[in-house]
Protein backbone atom coordinates (compact mmCIF):
# COMPACT_ATOMS: atom_id res chain seq x y z
CA UNK A 1 0.00 0.00 0.00
CA UNK A 2 2.80 2.12 0.86
CA UNK A 3 4.71 1.29 -2.49
CA UNK A 4 1.58 2.57 -4.19
CA UNK A 5 1.16 5.64 -2.54
CA UNK A 6 4.39 6.70 -2.91
CA UNK A 7 4.30 5.91 -6.96
CA UNK A 8 1.81 8.02 -7.10
CA UNK A 9 2.72 10.85 -5.17
CA UNK A 10 5.80 10.49 -7.75
CA UNK A 11 3.72 10.76 -10.86
CA UNK A 12 2.78 14.72 -9.56
CA UNK A 13 5.81 16.50 -8.11
CA UNK A 14 7.01 20.08 -8.22
CA UNK A 15 10.75 21.25 -8.70
CA UNK A 16 12.07 24.89 -7.39
CA UNK A 17 16.20 24.74 -8.53
CA UNK A 18 18.45 27.18 -10.27
CA UNK A 19 19.77 24.00 -12.64
CA UNK A 20 18.39 23.51 -16.21
CA UNK A 21 16.68 20.51 -17.00
CA UNK A 22 15.80 17.98 -19.62
CA UNK A 23 12.42 17.41 -21.39
CA UNK A 24 13.43 13.65 -22.22
CA UNK A 25 15.08 12.98 -18.92
CA UNK A 26 12.00 14.45 -17.58
CA UNK A 27 8.98 12.87 -19.48
CA UNK A 28 11.23 9.53 -19.39
CA UNK A 29 11.17 9.72 -15.82
CA UNK A 30 7.08 10.46 -15.86
CA UNK A 31 6.28 7.48 -18.14
CA UNK A 32 8.52 4.60 -17.27
CA UNK A 33 6.55 1.55 -16.36
CA UNK A 34 3.43 3.15 -16.54
CA UNK A 35 0.70 1.68 -19.02
CA UNK A 36 -1.68 3.86 -18.15
CA UNK A 37 -0.83 6.92 -20.47
CA UNK A 38 -1.62 7.33 -23.49
CA UNK A 39 -1.11 11.22 -23.68
CA UNK A 40 1.70 13.64 -22.84
CA UNK A 41 1.96 17.24 -23.02
CA UNK A 42 4.41 19.61 -22.37
CA UNK A 43 5.36 23.06 -22.44
CA UNK A 44 8.60 24.61 -22.03
CA UNK A 45 9.03 28.24 -21.25
CA UNK A 46 12.18 30.25 -22.31
CA UNK A 47 13.86 33.84 -21.81
CA UNK A 48 13.35 35.85 -24.39
CA UNK A 49 15.63 38.81 -25.45
CA UNK A 50 12.85 41.46 -25.19
CA UNK A 51 9.67 41.64 -23.79
CA UNK A 52 8.35 45.43 -21.65
CA UNK A 53 12.09 46.56 -23.30
CA UNK A 54 13.68 45.41 -26.41
CA UNK A 55 16.94 45.15 -25.19
CA UNK A 56 16.73 42.34 -22.01
CA UNK A 57 20.04 41.05 -21.79
CA UNK A 58 19.08 38.56 -18.59
CA UNK A 59 16.62 38.60 -15.91
CA UNK A 60 16.34 36.83 -12.00
CA UNK A 61 13.80 35.07 -10.61
CA UNK A 62 13.06 35.05 -7.11
CA UNK A 63 10.91 32.94 -5.26
CA UNK A 64 9.72 32.20 -1.75
CA UNK A 65 10.83 28.69 -0.71
CA UNK A 66 8.49 26.52 1.03
CA UNK A 67 5.24 28.56 -0.24
CA UNK A 68 5.86 28.17 -3.87
CA UNK A 69 6.18 24.85 -3.63
CA UNK A 70 2.92 24.78 -1.80
CA UNK A 71 1.12 26.80 -4.58
CA UNK A 72 2.16 24.64 -7.55
CA UNK A 73 1.14 21.74 -5.35
CA UNK A 74 -2.23 23.11 -5.11
CA UNK A 75 -2.71 24.19 -8.47
CA UNK A 76 -1.58 20.38 -9.36
CA UNK A 77 -4.71 19.82 -6.96
CA UNK A 78 -6.81 21.87 -8.43
CA UNK A 79 -6.00 20.44 -12.32
CA UNK A 80 -6.50 17.04 -11.32
CA UNK A 81 -9.75 18.16 -9.67
CA UNK A 82 -10.76 19.17 -12.90
CA UNK A 83 -9.29 16.90 -15.57
CA UNK A 84 -8.55 13.05 -15.19
CA UNK A 85 -4.79 13.14 -15.32
CA UNK A 86 -2.67 10.82 -14.77
CA UNK A 87 0.89 12.64 -14.11
CA UNK A 88 2.07 15.95 -13.75
CA UNK A 89 5.89 17.47 -13.36
CA UNK A 90 6.53 20.98 -13.02
CA UNK A 91 9.88 22.23 -12.83
CA UNK A 92 10.51 26.33 -12.58
CA UNK A 93 14.09 27.60 -12.46
CA UNK A 94 15.09 30.51 -10.16
CA UNK A 95 18.12 32.65 -10.32
CA UNK A 96 20.05 34.50 -13.30
CA UNK A 97 18.69 33.01 -16.32
CA UNK A 98 20.04 34.46 -19.86
CA UNK A 99 18.09 34.66 -23.44
CA UNK A 100 17.60 31.33 -24.39
CA UNK A 101 17.52 29.43 -21.03
CA UNK A 102 15.03 27.27 -19.84
CA UNK A 103 12.68 28.46 -17.47
CA UNK A 104 9.58 26.34 -16.96
CA UNK A 105 9.19 22.92 -17.85
CA UNK A 106 5.25 21.69 -17.57
CA UNK A 107 4.38 18.06 -18.11
CA UNK A 108 0.60 16.50 -18.11
CA UNK A 109 0.29 13.22 -18.46
CA UNK A 110 -3.63 11.39 -19.29
CA UNK A 111 -4.67 8.79 -20.79
CA UNK A 112 -6.47 11.04 -23.44
CA UNK A 113 -5.31 13.73 -25.43
CA UNK A 114 -7.56 16.32 -24.37
CA UNK A 115 -7.24 16.16 -20.93
CA UNK A 116 -3.65 16.24 -21.15
CA UNK A 117 -3.77 19.36 -23.51
CA UNK A 118 -6.39 20.93 -20.93
CA UNK A 119 -4.50 20.18 -17.99
CA UNK A 120 -1.55 22.13 -19.40
CA UNK A 121 -3.07 24.86 -20.41
CA UNK A 122 -4.74 25.24 -17.26
CA UNK A 123 -1.68 25.15 -15.31
CA UNK A 124 0.34 27.78 -17.42
CA UNK A 125 -2.18 30.05 -16.86
CA UNK A 126 -2.22 29.97 -13.50
CA UNK A 127 1.61 29.74 -13.31
CA UNK A 128 1.86 33.19 -15.47
CA UNK A 129 -0.38 34.82 -13.25
CA UNK A 130 -0.50 32.83 -9.11
CA UNK A 131 2.49 31.34 -8.96
CA UNK A 132 4.70 32.93 -6.39
CA UNK A 133 7.89 34.25 -8.42
CA UNK A 134 9.19 37.80 -8.83
CA UNK A 135 11.13 38.61 -12.27
CA UNK A 136 13.40 41.29 -12.55
CA UNK A 137 14.95 41.86 -16.15
CA UNK A 138 18.24 43.46 -16.92
CA UNK A 139 17.91 45.72 -19.72
CA UNK A 140 20.94 47.64 -22.09
CA UNK A 141 19.01 51.00 -20.40
CA UNK A 142 18.21 49.53 -16.86
CA UNK A 143 16.35 46.76 -14.36
CA UNK A 144 12.94 46.97 -13.52
CA UNK A 145 10.77 44.43 -12.04
CA UNK A 146 7.85 42.57 -14.53
CA UNK A 147 4.48 43.39 -13.70
CA UNK A 148 1.56 41.12 -14.57
CA UNK A 149 0.24 41.54 -18.03
CA UNK A 150 -3.87 42.07 -18.84
CA UNK A 151 -3.43 38.98 -21.39
CA UNK A 152 -2.32 37.15 -18.71
CA UNK A 153 -5.14 38.35 -15.94
CA UNK A 154 -7.68 37.48 -18.83
CA UNK A 155 -6.14 33.89 -19.75
CA UNK A 156 -6.53 33.20 -15.91
CA UNK A 157 -10.09 34.27 -15.13
CA UNK A 158 -11.78 32.16 -18.25
CA UNK A 159 -10.96 29.28 -15.67
CA UNK A 160 -12.94 31.14 -13.27
CA UNK A 161 -15.82 33.13 -14.42
CA UNK A 162 -17.30 33.53 -11.34
CA UNK A 163 -14.41 35.54 -9.78
CA UNK A 164 -14.72 38.68 -11.60
CA UNK A 165 -14.85 42.29 -10.32
CA UNK A 166 -17.40 44.50 -12.24
CA UNK A 167 -15.50 48.03 -12.76
CA UNK A 168 -18.89 48.73 -10.54
CA UNK A 169 -17.81 46.96 -7.52
CA UNK A 170 -19.72 44.28 -8.00
CA UNK A 171 -19.03 41.24 -5.07
CA UNK A 172 -16.22 38.87 -5.50
CA UNK A 173 -16.01 35.51 -4.89
CA UNK A 174 -12.94 34.49 -2.69
CA UNK A 175 -10.96 33.55 -5.57
CA UNK A 176 -11.16 37.01 -6.43
CA UNK A 177 -10.32 38.16 -2.86
CA UNK A 178 -7.23 36.34 -3.13
CA UNK A 179 -5.85 37.09 -6.71
CA UNK A 180 -6.56 41.05 -5.25
CA UNK A 181 -4.23 39.53 -2.60
CA UNK A 182 -1.46 38.54 -4.37
CA UNK A 183 -1.52 41.50 -6.66
CA UNK A 184 -0.42 43.53 -3.90
CA UNK A 185 1.95 41.65 -2.65
CA UNK A 186 3.67 41.17 -6.18
CA UNK A 187 3.37 45.17 -6.81
CA UNK A 188 5.09 45.69 -3.51
CA UNK A 189 8.88 46.95 -3.56
CA UNK A 190 11.25 43.98 -3.01
CA UNK A 191 12.45 46.10 0.09
CA UNK A 192 9.12 45.28 1.92
CA UNK A 193 7.96 41.83 0.38
CA UNK A 194 11.65 41.04 2.25
CA UNK A 195 10.42 42.63 5.26
CA UNK A 196 7.18 40.69 5.53
CA UNK A 197 8.31 37.41 4.60
CA UNK A 198 12.30 35.70 5.13
CA UNK A 199 14.95 36.97 2.22
CA UNK A 200 14.49 33.89 -0.73
CA UNK A 201 17.76 32.40 -1.19
CA UNK A 202 18.42 30.97 -4.89
CA UNK A 203 18.61 27.02 -4.97
CA UNK A 204 22.34 26.20 -5.48
CA UNK A 205 23.39 29.54 -4.31
CA UNK A 206 25.11 31.08 -1.26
Amino acid sequence: MTQVANEASQAFSVSIQASDFDLRVEQDALTRGRGDIGAVVSFTGLVRDFNQRPDVVALTLEHYPGMTERSLERLITEARERFPLTGVRIIHRVGRLEPGDNIVLVLVASAHRQAAFAGCDFLMDHLKSRAPFWKKEHTATGDYWVRERSSDREALERWHPESAVTAEGGSATPFAEQHKADDSLAEASREERQSALATPKFSGES
